[in-house]
C-alpha cells in the first residue's frame, strides 16, 4: 500500500512538471493582423468586401495563408518557446481567433482566448491569447469607448503569472481618417477612458502590473499617450512608461504612410515593471519584429510591411503593420 501511495506521489509530481512552465522568462507581443476576416456573411456586421464574391475575393485559400502567415510571425518572435501573451487588433471574430491558434505553428502553445465583439460596424474586434500553462485567467471585460461613434472597445485581462497579478489591456483606438489634427479627439477620449481604469487599478494597488498594448493609431509622443495617458520615456519617473518611446524617437515605426514610418503601436507599462521586484522588463524597451519575408522592397529601396491588399489588389502580405513585443524576466 505504501509502495502505491509513493509511486501515485511520483506520477502527480512527473504529470505536474510536464504541465506547467518556467515562468523565469516571459514574452508579450502585440500584433495588428490587418483585417482578419472569415469567408462567411454575417448578416450584422459590414463584412461584404472579405467574402469569395466581392472585389477582393477574399477566398478560403487566401483566408487560411493568411492564418498560417501570421501562426509563422508569432512564432518567430520567440522561436525557442511561443510568446506567452499575445494582443490582436482587426481580428473579426471568435472563429478566426480559434482557426488561428489551431494553425500548426501556434497550436503547441495550446492557446486560449479573451474576446468579446465590440460594436465597430466592421465588426472589427480586439483579443488576447495567453498560453494557459503560464497565465491564469481571472476575468475579462471590454470597456466601451464612446467618442460620438461605434469603435472598437478596450479589452481588459486581469490574471495571474505564478501568483503575481497582472492586468492587460488591449487597444484599436479611432484611425486617423480625416487627417491627423481632427482625428485627434477621438483617440483623446480612447486614452480618458484607458486612463480612468489604470488610475482606479493603481489607486486600490499602486503597485498593480499593468501592460497597455494595441495599436492606438497614434505615436509615443502624441497627445493622448503622452499627456492624456501620461506615458513618458522608460528613464523617465512616470507612472506609467511607454517602452516604445525610444525607438519613436530614431524614427523607426511599425506602420509606414507614404514613405513616413509610424509607431502607431505601443506597448505602455507600469514602472514597477521596471525595477527588481518581481518580473522585470529587461532589457527596458519595446522590440519591432520584422523578416524579409514580411516586407515588401519599393524600387527605391524602401522597406514597408507587405500588406494583403491595397484596396482590391491583393498582394498576399502578412499584415500592413510589423508586430511588437518586450520581455519579462523574474
Amino acid at each position: 500500500m505504501k509502495k502505491n501511495w509513493l509511486i501515485f506521489v511520483l506520477v502527480l509530481f512527473v504529470v505536474s512538471c510536464q504541465s506547467s512552465k518556467d515562468l523565469k522568462h516571459i514574452t508579450v507581443a502585440s500584433y495588428n493582423v490587418e483585417n482578419l476576416f472569415d469567408t462567411e456573411d454575417d448578416p450584422h456586421i459590414n463584412d461584404n468586401e472579405f467574402l469569395p464574391g466581392s472585389d477582393k475575393k477574399w477566398t478560403t485559400e487566401r483566408y487560411e495563408r493568411k492564418l498560417n502567415d501570421i501562426a509563422r510571425v508569432l512564432h518567430e518572435i520567440s522561436p525557442d518557446d511561443l510568446p506567452e501573451i499575445i494582443g490582436l487588433a482587426e481580428i473579426e471574430n471568435q472563429k478566426v481567433l480559434e482557426d488561428l491558434v489551431k494553425t500548426e505553428a501556434l497550436a503547441p502553445g495550446n492557446y486560449k482566448i479573451a474576446h468579446q465583439d465590440s460594436p465597430d460596424k466592421r465588426g472589427i474586434d480586439v483579443a488576447l491569447l495567453y498560453r494557459p500553462d503560464a497565465f491564469k485567467l481571472i476575468s475579462f471585460e471590454a470597456i466601451p469607448v464612446d467618442p460620438g461613434f461605434a469603435t472598437r472597445d478596450i479589452l481588459h485581462v486581469y490574471g495571474q503569472f505564478k501568483k503575481e497579478e497582472f492586468h492587460f489591456f488591449v487597444n484599436h483606438w479611432p484611425s486617423r481618417i480625416g487627417g491627423l489634427e481632427k482625428s485627434e479627439p477621438n483617440r483623446v477620449v480612447a486614452a480618458e477612458t484607458l486612463k480612468k481604469k489604470v488610475d482606479s487599478i493603481l489607486a486600490e494597488n499602486p503597485d498593480a502590473n499593468i501592460v497597455v498594448m494595441g495599436d492606438m493609431n497614434d505615436e509615443p509622443q502624441n497627445k493622448s499617450l503622452q499627456e492624456v495617458l501620461g506615458a513618458g520615456s522608460p528613464d523617465s519617473n512616470s507612472e506609467l512608461v511607454n517602452l516604445m518611446m525610444p525607438l519613436a524617437l530614431e524614427k523607426k515605426g511599425t506602420y509606414n504612410y507614404r514613405g513616413t514610418w509610424n509607431m502607431l503601436d505601443n506597448l505602455v507599462i507600469s514602472s514597477g515593471l521596471l525595477d527588481a521586484k518581481g518580473y522585470k522588463v529587461t532589457p527596458p524597451t519595446g522590440f519591432i519584429f520584422s523578416e524579409p519575408w514580411m516586407e515588401y522592397t519599393n524600387k527605391d529601396g524602401e522597406i514597408s510591411p507587405n500588406r494583403t491588399y491595397g484596396g482590391p489588389n491583393y498582394y498576399g502580405g502578412v499584415s500592413d503593420h510589423f508586430p511588437v513585443y518586450f520581455e519579462m524576466e523574474k
